[in-house]
């Protein structure tokens, strides 16, 4: 099995879109309504939305691949707090869970923050989401808070904020 993380390019946008829909639906259909899950997608994989990790210096997004076959992506971006990244999204399709590929792309992470000169990561995770939970655990991160976030369309996001200090 050939494993590649690469970063995003416009050829690629209709891809994530895909996996995004796909990915979503399956994950979080048991924890937010399915009204919620397709207004978060007609919401982030525009392709003006996708075009900011382009040729950026502060934000990345990079797709998965196993033996040249799409199978997730990740995006993180420096925050407005100086030494501070966010990883905003890392997602794996649900057959390729639990072989060590979500730990791979925290890894891919953690090692471009550090090179960055970065102290800290920080990400938000729905509070229902335990597998995930259970990962970020795993690789370092703790709860610093509970926030609930209003997303707009009568939607909220009612997350845990869970960082991780750069040794």
């Amino acid at each position: 099995m050939f494993v590649s993380l690469d970063p995003i390019s416009e050829a690629d946008f209709a891809t994530i879109k895909g996996l995004g829909e796909t990915i979503w639906r399956t994950h979080y259909s048991t924890m937010i309504s399915l009204e919620q899950i397709e207004c978060m997608l007609a919401d982030r994989y525009t392709p003006e939305k996708l075009r900011r990790y382009l040729n950026s210096a502060t934000c990345w997004m990079d797709i998965l691949r196993i033996d040249d076959v799409p199978a997730g992506y990740c995006s993180c971006a420096h925050t407005a707090k100086p030494g501070e990244m966010k990883l905003e999204q890392l997602y794996l399709l649900q057959e390729h869970r639990r072989k060590g590929l979500g730990g791979f792309m925290l890894r891919h992470m953690e090692n471009r923050a550090r090179s960055q000169g970065l102290q800290s990561i920080y990400l938000q995770v729905n509070k229902g989401n335990r597998d995930s939970i259970a990962v970020y655990r795993k690789f370092g991160f703790t709860v610093r808070e509970e926030a609930c976030f209003d997303i707009g369309g009568g939607f909220v996001m009612d997350d845990y904020v869970m960082e991780k200090r750069l040794g």
